[in-house]
Order: C-alpha cells, then sequence, then structure tokens
C-alpha cells in the first residue's frame, strides 16, 4: 500500500467507524440488518479464512451464486488480500460457465445451493484441483470454509495499489467467446464518485440491490451506495411484486434497472396501490414512455446514461428531463472523444467511435495482449459504439460498430457471433445471420435468418429450443426467419447489412 492509494477494504474499515452501528446490508428473512461494524467483522474473518487456504495478492476467485450477503462480504474479503473476484452469471450455460473459470484461473470457485445441477456440470468440466466451497456457510454439498477460529481477530491488509486488480467480469463474446475485463480499486473507486454525486447519496438513504452482483451495474452500484452509508436492501432474483413492496416497506430511495424491470414495477405498483414515492432516483436504459410513467408515479428523477463494462460502468450520464433521447453529458473524470475511422475527430454532429480517457477504463482484457493494443490504440480506449456529440456537449447513442455488433436485450450483451455459433451447430442449418431488431418487452430482440440445408426442414421454436440448451436463455433468438438463401457481397461472404434491410 503507498502513499497515494486506496482500496475496497479501505472503504470497509473507514466505514465501520463512521457509520459504525448504522444498517448497511439486509437479504430478505434476515432478523435485522448488517451493521457497518458487523460487515467489518464478517469481512474480517473471511479474508483470514481464505488467507489460511493460501490466497493472496493477484490469485482469484471464482463466485457462482445469486445476491446474497456472502457474495458481497467476498468482494471485500478479496480487497483485503488483493485478491480477484470472477463472478459467473448463473444465467449462462454450463459450457459457458465453465470458459470463464478456466480462462480466469480461479485457485477456490464458492457457489450457492440455488442451482446444484447446474454447478455441477461446470465443476465437472474444469480442473479436478480447484476447491468447491459453500457459497452461504452450512449450505450446499461443497465444503464451509472454517471461519470460527477467526472471530474477533482483524485481518491485517496487504499492500493493495489502487491499480491492483479487483474483478474480472467477462464480457460477451465478440469472436465467439467472451473476454475478462479487469477492472482496479481505482475503476471501483472512480466510479463511486460519480454514482455517489449524480444520485446525491447521503447516510440514510436506501439502495435496492436489484441487479446481479456479477453484473458491473450490480456491483458498482452496491459497492457506492455502501461507500456513501447507504443501506443495501438485496434482492437474490428480480420480482415487481416483491420490489414494490421492498421500495414501499424499506423506504427505498434509489435503484438501477435494465428494461423491461422499471414497466414491470410501475405495473405491478399499479395493481396494489402501494407508495412507491421514496423511489427518488432511478438509472438505467429504458423507453421514454416508462421513464415519463416512473416520474409521473413518483415525481422521481431518471438518470440516463451510456458506458459499458469496459468504463467502469458508465461514460456519460445526466437527468432525462435535461435532454430527452441522449445519453446524458461525459462524466466529470473522463475525456470522450468521437473517431472516424483512421481515429481522428469527427466534427460536432456527426456519429463518430466513442473513444475514452481517464481513471473509468478499465486495465485490459484478461491474457488478451493483441485485443488490447488494438483496443487502447494510439492511447484511447476504443468501445465499438458509434455515438455523436451535440452543439451542448450531449452524447446521443448510435449503434455499434460494424466489426463489433452488439444486441442489448434486457440490458444484456450478447454478440451475434456467439448465437450464430451455435445455430450452426444444428445439422439442419446450412447458414444465418443474427442481429437485433426492435421489441416491445425487452427494447432490443433477437432475430435470426437461417439458410436450411437442402431438403430439411425445421421449425422456429425447436430451433430456438436447440439455442436455449446450448448458450444462455437470454441469447436464444425471438425470432426465426427461413429464406432459400442469403445476400453475398462480392467476394462470395455474407452481405449482413443486405440481410438486416430485408428483414429487420
Amino acid at each position: 500500500m503507498g502513499l497515494y492509494d486506496f482500496s475496497l477494504y479501505d472503504i470497509i474499515v473507514r466505514n465501520a467507524v463512521v457509520f459504525r452501528d448504522r444498517p448497511a446490508w439486509q437479504d430478505p428473512g434476515q432478523a435485522a440488518p448488517l451493521t457497518f461494524e458487523q460487515v467489518r467483522q464478517r469481512v474480517d474473518r473471511l479474508a483470514l479464512g481464505l488467507r489460511e487456504a493460501g490466497c493472496g495478492r493477484g490469485d482469484r476467485i471464482g463466485v457462482m451464486g445469486k445476491n446474497c450477503l456472502d457474495f458481497f462480504l467476498l468482494y471485500g474479503a478479496a480487497a483485503a488480500l488483493g485478491a480477484i473476484v470472477v463472478p459467473v452469471n448463473w444465467r449462462l450455460s454450463a459450457d459457458e460457465a465453465a470458459y470463464v473459470l478456466k480462462d480466469a484461473g480461479p485457485g477456490w470457485v464458492f457457489a450457492d445451493n440455488d442451482t446444484p445441477q447446474w454447478v455441477s456440470e461446470v465443476r465437472s468440466k474444469i480442473a479436478d484441483s480447484v476447491p468447491f466451497f459453500n457459497l452461504e456457510a452450512g449450505q450446499g454439498s461443497f465444503t464451509d470454509m472454517r471461519l470460527e477460529a477467526f472471530s474477533g481477530r482483524s485481518c491485517d491488509p496487504a499492500a493493495v495499489d489502487r491499480d491492483d486488480g479487483f474483478v474480472i467480469i467477462h464480457t460477451a463474446a465478440v469472436s465467439g467467446y467472451p473476454r475478462g475485463a479487469l477492472l482496479s480499486h481505482g475503476n471501483l473507486l472512480c466510479a463511486h464518485m460519480h454514482l455517489m454525486q449524480a444520485f446525491g447519496l447521503a447516510p440514510g438513504d436506501v439502495h435496492l440491490n436489484a441487479l446481479p452482483l456479477f453484473h458491473v451495474a450490480g456491483l458498482f452500484m452496491a459497492f457506492s451506495a455502501f461507500h456513501a452509508g447507504c443501506l443495501n436492501i438485496n434482492l437474490p432474483k428480480f420480482d415487481a411484486p416483491q420490489v414494490v413492496r421492498l421500495i414501499a416497506d424499506g423506504k427505498v430511495t434509489h435503484m438501477f434497472t435494465f428494461a423491461p424491470m422499471l414497466k414491470s414495477i410501475l405495473d405491478a405498483q399499479n395493481e396494489s396501490g402501494a407508495d412507491i414515492g421514496s423511489l427518488r432516483a432511478v438509472m438505467g436504459l429504458d423507453a421514454p414512455e416508462t421513464i415519463e410513467r416512473y416520474q409521473k408515479v413518483t415525481g422521481g428523477n431518471f438518470l440516463c446514461m451510456y458506458g459499458q463494462t469496459e468504463t467502469s460502468m458508465l461514460a456519460s450520464m445526466g437527468p432525462y428531463n435535461d435532454c430527452p433521447g441522449s445519453a446524458g453529458l461525459p462524466i466529470p473524470l473522463s475525456t470522450v472523444r468521437l473517431l472516424d475511422d483512421n481515429d481522428a475527430p469527427v466534427p460536432v454532429g456527426e456519429v463518430g467511435e466513442i473513444a475514452m480517457q481517464g481513471p473509468m477504463v478499465f486495465r485490459g482484457y484478461w491474457g488478451l495482449e493483441e485485443d488490447n493494443a488494438r483496443t487502447f490504440r494510439n492511447g484511447w480506449h476504443h468501445t465499438g459504439d458509434l455515438g455523436r456529440l451535440d452543439k451542448n456537449g450531449y452524447l446521443w447513442y448510435a449503434g455499434r460498430k460494424a466489426d463489433k455488433e452488439l444486441i442489448k436485450p434486457g440490458g444484456e450483451n450478447v454478440y451475434p457471433a456467439e448465437v450464430e455459433k451455435a445455430i450452426l451447430a444444428h445439422p439442419d442449418v446450412e447458414a444465418t445471420v443474427v442481429f437485433g431488431v426492435p421489441d416491445p418487452k425487452w427494447k432490443e430482440g433477437i432475430k435470426a435468418v437461417c439458410v436450411l440445408v437442402k431438403d430439411k426442414s425445421l421449425q422456429a421454436r425447436d430451433l430456438i429450443a436447440f439455442v436455449g440448451e446450448r448458450i444462455a436463455r437470454y441469447k436464444k433468438p425471438q425470432y426465426v426467419e427461413f429464406v432459400a438463401a442469403l445476400p453475398l457481397k462480392a467476394d462470395g461472404s455474407i452481405d449482413r447489412q443486405k440481410v438486416k434491410e430485408m428483414y429487420g
């Protein structure tokens, strides 16, 4: 730990003093919230247990499970040791989850008992030498980490630099395989400052942790609330009626949502008549009609934003009413430029690739130096997203670059390449193109245009089910269209743009 360094664990230690007996974390069914001092004590116990198991600076810890107190504590314990957490999206297929773990190479994996068959399948696909522990003590079929001996003991933290890795979050697969984005303690702390300022967070505020802790937004929202001295009310899995009850009973002040979450919450509130007026601010991505409906029901503020895992969640943000339709202004601690194909800045009002510099930019893709060199060329992080800046500095999102096409159903990232790979595994499919289309529920849906092998027949529902068995179910197409042939370019390759124009 250097003179100018600061880590997540330092926040935990500070808050145990500054907010000692204030409520910090509340799980469903928990008799009373854990205080900030109790969080620090439990983090220390877990850190000491991990250290005894051989975990230290730079080591990776896998986590497979839904949101719970122990998941939250594991991030803190890893921070105390300088270890790196590798959270696994529980919606992935067993093959996809195993790839994430093998790519990061964790020395320990913590899993819950919510999906035992899935965890068992994943475990069978990775090295036998990797020990599995129960994420929640006393629950599950794996070993409990013995922590009793460390009760009442404080952890002597490792020397952690602000640029040390804190978490590896695997992003969607541009070329068919996900890439692990390494985020540092400095990234996390910088994101906290932006989120605390945007929401106006203060002790006494209440955050509803409705997004998963494996997602950059769920993780950073939870810890920014913790940093500010707020109470985190945790939700293991999204359920709109339960969310309405929690907001009304817990006087929740702020949260983050992706479509169609907010619409579902408003529908449930309308049905129950519950008072959710405490919800003064929501950040996320949603349709204008849903945003305006939320504002009418609560009188609250909706914060629009643009960002990605690689920008520590945020690159721009701002109140919806300031410039409806935009993604807000570039965040204070960032430089955002729009670049043409030669990496030269484009004029105001023209579309270019969104590029960024600043302390929010991630440390790079795990073990992918060529990708890092390409992404960070000329000293800028190239997001692969297109946008334009208007004369007032507001950023307007304009889609993905053709070579990095992305579909975002309900806030998740899905690259066509990984869906196409799963579709082409079907013996009756000869060729396919996958792309995003407008969808009333998910904002953007997934469509597959397919050519079948000669003399073969296939039902759309059967192909969708086939894909859902091989990759995460949220990645399967909602729409399938069979055609006789796909348009080709002069070089004989499929003309993807023409396919979208014809069948989008």
